[in-house]
């Protein structure tokens, strides 16, 4: 037996020993591939710093390079980091790179730059310009506050232009300071670049003084900085500055040339524009346009015109600066055939919004409804966005046409619209006559249009009030916007007063009136029979309704009218009216409003001589 055991252990040894062989084998194999086509992660060297050596022809990199998706990303993101490489600041620097470029992944990137210990400035700046790029300057200036200050990432001289634009971009002129004098205390004041930003960056800030030191601080100076310090005094509004240091440069370019042309034109000075202008080496596509915009802005339409014409090659800028001046200049025939012009043979331009802006108001001012919507069918069918401004010029060009329905269809097609499209509306109301659809919107602007009227408002409804005969209704919408929302009255406003009191027969008070161009009319103390007026109306209206009769008897007893109320209670009690239905139109609501105010006002007025 004892012979059998040990038989049977040596057995046991020889196979424990070919399984141990055959492990040995195994582990000898490298290790199988998670995606067969993906390459895998080739042995490198150690730096003496104990990172791994890693070259630009790497096969990971290359592999990276290639990407065109976020799924392939992911896998190869993986083996970069299980193979420990993420940490080399080459793969970490390629990671961050294909993140922003191509995906556009922000925050994947911020995230990869968390993952790597030590980043370096390549990463950092590389996040802050796709922030930048993708319109995101606050988020770059927290992500360079919380990421790269608050890690101590040693900061470069890429670093400070892109941060010193993005304080320009935000206006915050403190993160400015705090720049600049980063930038003294590294000492990177003395490079070019981050020099040039500086001065760029005071100019938006509208310090040209002190990027007039930067620039005056600096021993080498480029286009560039010539460039920006001439810009920056011309949009300051010192051109004569601008003049001198135009004057002292060693070269220029066409970008310098306009800079002086634009100061010109803003200033009105076109003799000396034209003399730069034909100085110049050669003129571009913005020469030509600076030169009929100062035209267009000094009101010489002949000189814009001449040099329209004489443009070699016109762009949608040329055209739309002569088509606003026409429109300004009340030609609005010559704008029409311009556009015309535009469309047939315009240099292969098409029309933007501003072109079609122009044309609308030209078309509603001569009442070119066929002009109008060949416009509009041509907005829609070119899947034009129309902004506020479109869909008001759009709308005022039906409303001034008369077609109500047209501008009530762009009306409520607008999310977000201006007093301007509210007065269009009322103002297309007014012209056709309907002043209960008028004053229902002045109604709706109160209720849903979170703007207040303005003087403009005033006009159109008591315009629309006066074509209407609406007389009550027009003095209460008087009294209310001067009251309530303290619209100044003005001259054309009490030229309306005026014609509303000639048609209710108060020619005397009409007299009265004229020549007050401030003073605000009180009408509902001065003439008490007018609550008698608006019953009467109200109970045409509503006449199965108790309110008018109730509003009227609280008006008699505070004047003392008793026999009034009585003769009021009466007529009640005849018609046996006990309740106010609830589904009052604007009309009657206005009438209701009025009633309530002169009999506040009438108790006011009682409690005062009794007193």
């Amino acid at each position: 037996m004892s012979l059998g055991l040990s038989r049977s252990r040596g057995r046991g040894n020889s196979i424990s020993l070919d399984k141990f062989i055959e492990c040995r084998k195994n582990l000898s194999k490298p290790s199988p591939r998670l995606w067969p086509h993906d390459p895998r992660p080739q042995t490198t060297h150690l730096e003496e710093t104990g990172e791994p050596i890693v070259e630009i022809h790497h096969p990971l990199l290359q592999k990276l390079e290639s990407l065109r998706s976020l799924n392939d990303f992911d896998q190869v993101y993986a083996q970069i980091v299980v193979s420990g490489l993420l940490q080399h600041s080459l793969v970490s620097g390629r990671v961050i790179k294909k993140l922003c470029t191509c995906f556009n992944s922000v925050p994947r990137a911020a995230s990869v730059f968390d993952s790597v210990d030590e980043p370096d400035a390549f990463l950092g700046n590389t996040i802050l310009r796709c922030l930048l790029n993708s319109i995101q300057p606050l988020g770059a200036l927290r992500f360079y506050y919380e990421k790269m200050v608050a890690r101590c990432v040693l900061q470069n001289h890429y670093t400070f232009p892109l941060i010193a634009k993005v304080c320009a971009e935000i206006g915050f002129v403190k993160d400015g300071e705090k720049i600049h004098a980063l930038v003294s205390k590294q000492g990177f004041d003395l490079d070019l670049f981050v020099r040039n930003s500086l001065i760029h960056m005071y100019s938006v800030f509208g310090r040209i003084r002190d990027a007039h030191k930067v620039f005056d601080g600096g021993y080498m100076l480029d286009l560039v900085s010539w460039n920006l310090m001439v810009d920056g005094y011309v949009k300051k509004g010192r051109v004569d500055i601008a003049r001198k240091l135009f004057d002292e440069m060693p070269e220029r370019d066409v970008f310098t040339w306009n800079s002086m042309l634009c100061g010109y034109a803003k200033v009105k000075d076109m003799e000396e524009a034209l003399y730069l202008f034909e100085a110049m080496p050669a003129p571009d596509a913005v020469s030509w346009n600076c030169m009929i915009d100062g035209y267009a802005a000094a009101g010489d339409v002949v000189m814009a015109r001449v040099f329209f014409d004489r443009m070699p090659r016109r762009n949608v800028v040329s055209w739309n600066t002569i088509l606003a001046l026409y429109v300004r200049n009340k030609n609005y025939t010559e704008c029409l055939r311009l556009y015309e012009e535009m469309v047939d043979k315009g240099d292969g331009f098409k029309p933007n919004k501003a072109s079609i802006t122009s044309v609308l108001t030209a078309c509603g001012k001569l009442g070119r409804i066929d002009i109008g919507k060949r416009i509009h069918l041509y907005v829609t069918s070119n899947s034009i966005k129309s902004d506020m401004l479109l869909s008001t010029a759009l709308l005022t060009m039906y409303a001034k046409c008369g077609v109500m329905d047209m501008a009530r269809e762009v009306f409520d097609g607008m999310r977000e619209r201006s007093i301007v499209s509210w007065n269009s509306m009322i103002m297309g109301y007014g012209m056709s006559g309907d002043g209960e659809k008028a004053a229902e919107m002045v109604l709706d602007l109160e209720k849903y249009g979170n703007i207040e009227p303005n003087g403009a408002t005033l006009v159109c409804v008591l315009s629309a009030c006066v074509n209407a005969g609406m007389v009550l209704e027009g003095w209460w919408v008087y009294d209310r916007l001067t009251r309530i929302y303290n619209v100044e009255p003005k001259v054309e406003h009490h030229g309306c007063l005026v014609n509303l009191l000639a048609l209710a027969g108060l020619t005397k008070d009409s007299e009265e009136l004229k020549g007050k161009e401030t003073q605000s009319v009180i009408w509902t103390i001065s003439h008490l029979d007018i609550g008698e007026i608006l019953a009467k109306r109200l109970m045409r209206l509503k006449p199965s309704e108790v309110g008018p009769y109730v509003l009227l008897s609280y008006v008699y007893a505070i004047d003392g009218k008793w026999e009034g109320v009585e003769k009021v209670r009466r007529m009640m009690d005849d018609a046996k009216l006990c309740r106010i239905v609830s589904n009052s139109s604007c009309i009657t609501s206005i009438l209701y409003s009025m009633l309530c105010e002169i009999g506040f006002e009438l108790k006011i007025s009682t409690q005062t001589v009794a007193n």
